[in-house]
């Protein structure tokens, strides 16, 4: 028997109520992830 080893693949991306962006990944198994990441305030990039 095999060993499984979990592939992320991107499944998208995704701003949550409190605005920090949220990266959605997925395994073929149907494992699923998820990351936030904090978005400072500020003026925009240019």
């Amino acid at each position: 028997m095999a060993e499984h080893v979990h592939v992320r693949l991107n499944h998208g991306l995704e701003v949550s109520e409190e605005g920090e962006l949220i990266e959605l990944s997925r395994c073929r198994c149907g494992a699923t992830w998820s990351r936030a990441y904090r978005v400072d305030e500020g003026e925009p990039e240019r």
